[in-house]
């Protein structure tokens, strides 16, 4: 099996057609997407049509629990309050329709998919060494896949030490060099770790290789997009240095 995996999009269309035409190049067997298809961003509708048809498998997050109306905006940040607001305004049904019937976690192949942790498949944000451990140890599965955070990190637990951080473009692993890894492919639509490149994985669970990939995509647009709209300022700027 070899999967191309996909997090955090966030309404970003530009960035999602970037990724998606670069893991054309990639012929994978599926796409599994972690969550987090709206919130954020302008073009929630068509994100969610791509993602409907192009992956095999995707869970939500809890910006799209929140557009829906699963859970509350209490918790959100200003900005992202007032964007989930602004993308209950112009949902469509059918994109409604396909987020209300997806799940925070899931299982594919001999991988955990999580939004954000096992610890907390919605809510918890994995970037420590402590967090990251606690999501190893909490998952039955030998790789954990999460999003939520927006960086694209890798932490691997070989012989009892946990060892990890930071993944940037180009990053290679060998999945048989330890006993269980936690990888976040980065973030689609809004990167914070940053390189503002789009941020996709490639999984190759026969080979047992995973590589972490970024694209350039037309930062300009969506960020005309965003004021079009009238969203948060905050929202366009931080695309530019992905932060």
């Amino acid at each position: 099996m070899r999967a191309c995996v996909i997090s955090d999009i966030h309404g970003n269309l530009h960035a999602l057609d970037a990724v998606l035409a670069a893991i054309t190049e990639e012929a994978p067997d599926e796409i599994w997407c972690l969550g987090d298809l709206v919130g954020y961003g302008p073009r929630p509708n068509a994100c969610c049509r791509l993602v409907e048809r192009e992956a095999a498998f995707s869970l939500c997050g809890n910006h799209d629990l929140g557009v829906i109306g699963t859970i509350g905006l209490d918790g959100f940040s200003d900005d992202a309050a007032e964007s989930a607001r602004w993308t209950q305004s112009v949902l469509d049904p059918d994109a409604r329709v396909f987020l209300e019937a997806l799940e925070p976690l899931g299982v594919r192949e001999e991988a955990g998919l999580y939004h954000a942790s096992p610890v907390d498949p919605v809510w918890e944000y994995v970037m420590s060494p402590e967090a990251a451990a606690a999501a190893i140890v909490t998952a039955p599965e030998r790789i954990v896949l999460v999003g939520h955070s927006h960086l694209a990190l890798t932490f691997a637990l070989a012989d009892g030490r946990l060892a990890g951080g930071l993944a940037p473009d180009g990053t290679e692993l060998d999945l048989g060099a330890a006993d269980r890894w936690l990888l976040n492919p980065g973030s689609v639509g809004q990167p914070r770790d940053g390189d503002p490149r789009a941020a996709f994985l490639v999984l190759d669970l026969d080979a047992g290789r995973a590589t972490y990939r970024r694209v350039p995509y037309p930062v300009a647009a969506t960020q005309q997009e965003l004021r079009d709209r009238g969203l948060p300022e905050p929202l366009a700027v931080r695309l530019e240095v992905g932060l």
